[in-house]
């Protein structure tokens, strides 16, 4: 565990310089609940379990999705006996007030853990208020560095306060009274704010809960390479529900029952996006949004949960015209594409981008479970992968 000092003298250094998926899943519909779900598999493990917390818990969790518009804010509560723990994943936008009060009015007198699951200010806007009007025990961030005000002035708040700074990493596990946290993400850091996001598995009781902030397609290939359990009942969509996120390999490992994202109604990136609605319909997934939905609820005993929202709503996306020209036109078949799984180093070379470096790069990095996961390639970004893309020469072979 670090303190906060180190942080800050990096920072200043670098400123200077610079300047279910259970057996079985039985789910039925509640009159004043959107969705209610029980888990019914058997316990291999009963007496072992018995007297683990984090196995049995005895009270009951509450999961604020907060609708705080473009932004995260997500509040995991439960009271076991006389004893309340609270975990804050991610606090809004820089430009919002909402989340203070909102933690207030839940009567949250002090926070266990708080996560910024990465530094933009999208996430990590009103942390610095959070840390200010709460008693927060520890503070974790990825230990990426910004000039924004924003995270400057989380790192102040976090000087001024007593609460301990940690950098957790991929394969390390924390038992916070009846939670289990599992993270999945980073190992190390990339320098892609996005990509280096904070990813947890929080689980109570039965009840499981992923939490990926704006991981992208690179961090999931890397969570699967990995091979972590990444089953979860309730899935909190990567980056707001984007195309870029989200990848069908993920989601079919992730397997939700329930799929919930944070979005502002009728944002300027179009979140979130035709092809993650359709993914959701496609595997049967249920799909609520802030956006539609406001402030959405999750509530469990450890076998069952519910889902409740401020309102009814359905969410739709219309089909963006790149998708219809492709669906016109595509460039290939996939008898002529070139597998990127097994492809030769001579024919990786005439894909788009893809040189002799890239290549050997590509090679090691297999299997690939989308063409997203070229981007853990030095080098590909979001604009050269759009190239290979649309090029329509590389492809994923089932």
């Amino acid at each position: 565990m670090k303190k906060i000092t180190l942080l800050l003298l990096t920072f200043l250094i670098l400123v200077s310089c610079s300047e279910l998926t259970a057996n079985e899943k039985d789910v039925e519909e509640k009159s004043n609940d959107a969705l209610v779900v029980e888990n019914t598999e058997e316990n291999n493990q009963a007496d072992e379990d018995a007297n683990n917390s984090t196995a049995n818990p005895e009270g009951k969790l509450t999961v604020h999705y907060i609708d705080v518009g473009q932004g995260d804010a997500t509040l995991l509560q439960t009271v076991e006996g006389e004893e309340t723990f609270n975990l804050l994943i991610d606090a809004g936008d820089w430009t919002g007030d909402e989340v203070v009060p909102y933690l207030q009015s839940q009567s949250v007198e002090s926070l266990d853990v708080v996560i910024g699951t990465h530094i933009h200010a999208d996430h990590i806007g009103q942390l610095d208020e959070v840390i200010k009007n709460f008693p927060v025990d520890e503070v974790w961030m990825t230990g990426n560095v910004h000039t924004t005000g924003a995270f400057e002035n989380v790192l102040a708040a976090i000087e001024q306060s007593e609460a301990s700074y940690v950098e957790p990493r991929s394969g390390e596990e924390f038992e916070i009274g009846p939670f289990l946290v599992e993270v999945y993400h980073p190992t190390e850091l990339s320098g892609d704010f996005n990509d280096d996001s904070i990813s947890t598995r929080v689980t109570y009781g039965d009840v499981s809960f992923l939490f990926t902030g704006d991981a992208e397609a690179g961090a999931e290939e890397e969570m699967l390479a990995n091979g972590f359990d990444l089953d979860a009942d309730i899935f909190q969509l990567g980056h707001h529900g984007s195309s870029t996120s989200n990848t069908p390999a993920f989601v079919q490992a992730v397997s939700p029952d329930v799929a919930i994202y944070s979005a502002g109604l009728d944002n300027d990136y179009g979140h979130p996006h035709y092809e993650t609605v359709e993914l959701m319909k496609k595997m049967g997934i249920d799909l609520y949004g802030t956006d539609a939905h406001g402030t959405i609820v999750v509530e469990s005993d450890g076998k069952r949960f519910s889902v409740q929202t401020d309102r009814e709503a359905s969410i739709e996306r219309e089909k963006p015209d790149f998708l219809k020209d492709n669906d016109e036109d595509s460039a290939r078949s996939s008898d002529e594409c070139i597998d990127i799984n097994s492809a030769s180093l001579e024919d990786l070379y005439d894909i788009i981008h893809i040189d002799e470096a890239r290549a050997a790069e590509l090679v090691e990095l297999r299997p690939h479970h989308s063409l997203n996961g070229l981007k853990r390639i030095y080098g590909i970004g979001d604009g050269r992968l759009a190239d290979i893309k649309e090029e329509g020469l590389a492809c994923v072979k089932e």
